[in-house]
């Protein structure tokens, strides 16, 4: 199966052709842990895990990494105001080393819950930091790199193809730059590769010797030295938000294709556009910031959050609200309750009548996912499946085995099946007994057995295929 993907760096679909043959080299940006992370950021975090199940799911073995952002990494993406992580010490009055690891562990713990696979190697730039200075010294050397009282900062005009992902030539960009800050830069859009403990960071907490002095490493080079120490000179995709084009991943492709041990080829960038939340911009200001454990005060489960992402196209804007995310709740419950309907089903040994239809659907399935990621249709393909397996009023074993096969394997890419523990006796007998009820025309004790069955946490669904003429689902 052919993948295309949207290159952004070529502004076009293309075919995905590996560096090694069925194996995929994926670097990926990760968060800045200062704080917990919002759906905003853990919607790239599932677009992208997304991504690699797909290669997973052709056959790919797929290497990656996912650097986390604990130093570095200001308030502007521009180099200018306070390091995030020193913001958050003075806010929270801890250590910068102890805070990172804190949002760290939610995150991990987050990205967990929406089933995200975790990458092969999680980095902190921390932990990098004489990667990240061997590389400096190398662009020292061959010429691209100058001095100024605060740090040591790359010169773009020495760069001829700055720019080049962004679409943007230097002149454009120093034409459309604002005021700069740092009189000292040489061009507004020159980026600091290690910036010193002077002015508003002389006091700043995490601080490492150097050849240029104490300071702490500048924000696009940890990717630079963690691509290249975990996954080679050459990587077939980097990934991360729109948000990164113009600034970071302009910055890191001039450091790698300048220094001599660092990345020199990246084959295809992939970005990932923003969540909208009530169709406006997520803001703490407006009040409309969701977490993920703001879902699980609800009662819904996380991956309800997961079925959401599928439903708009990684590159276009998603429009987060409650309502989508009880919509997505229902949808992960259908796809459930079906496939726990297929262990239950009364089937006949007679011939199959999907098999013209599974082939329909799979292929729709593949179609899509090999397109860009076409999640929306991908998962539509799954729904429409569904409905079409029940309208047939009876099926043969070998259908049953079909939609099994079928729910298993588009399951290797959405992960929204869940395990089902096993249904207490209690809640059995209860079933039973509102079974006996209905069939009786006892409507007001049926409601209240099925009020009963959900304070033990469990639905209950009517359903005449299934053996026992019912099927129960954990509730969340």
């Amino acid at each position: 199966m052919v993948i295309k993907l949207y290159n952004t760096l070529t502004r076009q679909k293309e075919e995905f052709k590996p560096l090694t043959e069925k194996q995929v080299k994926v670097y990926s940006c990760g968060p800045t842990v200062y704080s917990t992370q919002h759906i905003g950021n853990l919607m790239s975090a599932v677009t992208w895990d997304t991504m690699k199940r797909i290669f997973r799911y052709f056959e790919y073995e797929v290497h990656d990494v996912t650097n986390i952002t604990d130093v570095g990494h200001l308030t502007s993406d521009e180099d200018n105001g306070e390091d995030k992580m020193e913001k958050a010490v003075r806010l929270e009055k801890r250590d910068p080393f102890e805070i990172a690891k804190h949002y760290e562990k939610i995150y991990l713990e987050d990205i967990e819950k929406l089933n995200v696979i975790k990458s092969e190697f999680v980095i902190r730039a921390s932990d990098e930091v004489k990667e990240q200075i061997k590389i400096i010294q190398s662009l020292e050397k061959n010429g691209y790199t100058y001095v100024i009282s605060d740090g040591v900062y790359f010169d773009v005009s020495k760069f001829k193809d700055y720019g080049k992902l962004s679409g943007q030539s230097l002149e454009d960009k120093q034409a459309g730059a604002r005021v700069v800050e740092n009189t000292e830069k040489k061009n507004p859009q020159d980026f600091a590769l290690w910036k010193f403990c002077v002015g508003e960071h002389e006091n700043h907490l995490q601080r490492w010797e150097s050849p240029w002095g104490v300071g702490f490493p500048g924000w696009h080079i940890e990717c630079s030295a963690i691509g290249y120490k975990y996954l080679g000179s050459k990587i077939d995709i980097h990934t991360g938000g729109i948000e990164h084009i113009p600034v970071h991943h302009e910055n890191e492709i001039a450091q790698n294709e300048c220094s001599n041990n660092s990345i020199d080829k990246i084959n295809y960038w992939l970005h990932n556009s923003h969540v909208m939340a009530d169709s406006e911009k997520m803001s703490k200001s407006i009040g409309n910031v969701y977490y993920l454990s703001d879902f699980e005060k609800l009662g819904i489960n996380p991956l309800a959050f997961r079925e959401v992402c599928f439903r708009t196209h990684y590159r276009k804007s998603m429009n987060f609200t409650i309502e989508s995310l009880k919509a997505g709740e229902k949808n992960l419950k259908k796809i459930n309750e079906f496939v726990r309907k297929l262990d239950l089903i009364e089937s006949k040994n007679t011939e199959s009548q999907i098999n013209e239809m599974y082939n329909t659907y799979i292929k729709k399935f593949e179609d899509a996912i090999s397109d860009d990621f076409n999640m929306p249709v991908a998962i539509s393909s799954v729904y429409e499946f569904m409905t079409e397996f029940n309208k047939i009023a009876e099926h043969s074993n070998k259908d049953v085995e079909q939609a099994k096969d079928f729910m298993t394997k588009t399951d290797i890419v959405l992960s929204l099946i869940y395990a089902e523990e096993e249904i207490p006796v209690e809640v059995f007998e209860l079933a039973n007994e509102r079974k006996q009820a209905r069939k009786n025309k006892d409507w007001e004790k049926s409601d209240k057995l099925r009020d009963e069955i959900k304070e033990l946490g469990y639905e209950i669904k009517d359903d005449k295929e299934a053996k026992e003429g019912f099927i129960l689902i954990k509730s969340n």
